[in-house]
């Protein structure tokens, strides 16, 4: 008969296995995607989405009223560079308070990390942006979406930092679902704007989502390894 201790391991291990597998899952997707763009077959497809959000014989100008455009200005703004920065400084001042040190090293080299790997392979794919927006001023290659993967590694990490500190499901929900939600409005700004094709924002959201699952999985061997005790819920109803 299973020990509570074996079941316990065994529950840990089939969820590092289905982590791993999700990783390998997501840069699937990223490697498919990137081998289509290099061969030129997803031009068609990012055209007409591209086209479907703009206004008929106006490419500069997306659909909807002026109001909209604004709005989502606003929406892609929560994964630039400088305001994901901020977030993340201030995060990392509470953990590096409340003496997590760890946990704030580990965010901050995921982050990090995850924009030079997306600097990089922007320089190695060298995609030009789309022509057909006048909407916002860019600076780098499109493939793939740097606002879309950093966006995605920043705020899934900090969700499951969140999720990590209460048994309570529905606030794990919550978290998890506040993090899923910001990214995928990003990437989806972006595509509204104009300045990156969809696959460029696929690709930046699975590799942006395997690389924060990536850390994770480092993040609790590493406390497994240490003996470390991770920080338990602080909910008066758990």
């Amino acid at each position: 008969m299973p020990t509570g201790a074996h079941m316990n391991w065994n529950w840990k291990q089939k969820r590092v296995y289905t982590a791993l597998a999700g990783v390998a899952v997501l840069l699937g997707i990223f490697g498919i995607v990137a081998d289509y763009v290099v061969e030129g077959e997803t031009h068609a497809f990012d055209e007409a989405v591209l086209l479907s959000l703009r206004v008929p014989g106006h490419p500069d100008q997306p659909i909807g009223p002026h109001w909209v455009a604004e709005a989502v200005r606003d929406v892609t703004a929560l994964g630039s560079y400088p305001v994901l920065a901020l977030l993340i400084t201030f995060v990392l001042l509470q953990l590096l308070l409340t003496g997590r040190r760890g946990t704030a090293l580990l965010i901050a080299s995921s982050v990090v990390s995850g924009t030079i790997v997306s600097t990089v392979l922007k320089t190695l794919f060298d995609r030009p942006r789309p022509d057909l927006t006048g909407v916002a001023e860019v600076f780098t290659a499109s493939f793939p979406s740097g606002h879309s993967m950093v966006s995605a590694v920043t705020f899934l990490t900090i969700g499951a930092i969140l999720a990590g500190t209460t048994r309570l499901i529905r606030l794990r929900i919550l978290y998890f679902g506040a993090a899923v939600s910001l990214t995928l409005l990003v990437g989806l700004s972006r595509i509204y704007l104009g300045v990156h094709y969809p696959t460029d924002v696929i690709a930046g959201w699975s590799l942006g989502a395997a690389w924060a699952l990536g850390f994770f999985i480092l993040g609790n061997a590493l406390a497994a390894a240490s003996g470390a005790d991770r920080a338990g819920p602080t909910d008066a109803e758990a």
